[in-house]
């Protein structure tokens, strides 16, 4: 085994990729289209109209992905980071309690979120380091996976008000004081413990595997972090020379 000293492995997402290609392609279609339109005589066709609409359409979706991070984790022996366009959340190894998948079971129904669960440890932790920015943008962007947990618990429609309105004081249970976006992101992080057992959520988009695979290994690095990095990294090695 090969040996090597502060080792990182890097997670591309799977939502990410081809995000130049595919605005290349809309692109070089799109050009096409209006030369094509330029050269004949005649009113552009429906098919046309189609044509080039799709074509602004690959060429917006191609865009969008070169946005964002070309890398979306960050995995070294000390911590696990979360790149956004918008900033970044850590989790120190000591901090990381487990991962899973988020299941709400009501009434005989089963659901499971699209995305895995982290537990902490300490999550006034975690809030220490976290910046407003990427906590305004992760309250609006996971909220439609944090409403379907609701939506699981409020069939009567007796749902507590504090869960569909982040408060923006939060006192954790250490003492600790929060206001603002970082308040309201505590909060969010309570509520969902309190609906499922994690305190926060990676969504499929932002894996490079599937969530049931990402969260294994999320939990052999917790185990032994030093000797999962090694062992993916010789596999992405080993399928690059493929």
């Amino acid at each position: 085994m090969v040996k090597r000293k502060h080792a990182v492995l890097k997670l591309r997402a799977q939502g990410a990729r081809n995000g130049i290609e595919i605005l290349t392609v809309g692109a070089i279609g799109l050009i096409f289209i209006m030369l094509f339109n330029l050269l004949r005589p005649g009113e552009i066709s429906i098919l046309e109209i189609f044509l080039v609409s799709l074509c602004l359409a690959a060429i917006f979706v191609g865009f969008l992905k070169t946005q964002e991070p070309f890398y979306s984790l960050v995995i070294t022996e000390q911590e696990l980071i979360y790149q956004h366009k918008y900033g970044y959340w850590s989790v120190k190894q000591e901090n990381f309690h487990h991962s899973g998948i988020p299941t709400v079971e009501q009434q005989l129904e089963k659901l499971e979120l699209n995305a895995v669960g982290i537990k902490l440890n300490n999550t006034d932790e975690f809030l220490s380091q976290l910046a407003p920015r990427i906590a305004g943008k992760l309250l609006i962007e996971q909220r439609h996976l944090f409403m379907q947990v609701i939506q699981k618990h409020c069939k009567n429609g007796n749902c507590p008000s504090e869960w569909l309105v982040e408060d923006n004081h939060y006192t954790s249970v250490h003492g600790r004081s929060f206001n603002g976006l970082i308040a309201m992101f505590a909060n969010r992080i309570r509520h969902l413990q309190q609906l499922t057992g994690y305190d926060l959520l990676l969504p499929a988009s932002v894996l490079d595997s599937s969530i049931w695979d990402f969260s294994r290994n999320l939990n052999a690095w917790r185990n032994n972090p030093k000797v999962f990095i090694e062992s993916q990294l010789e596999r992405k090695t080993l399928d690059d020379r493929r």
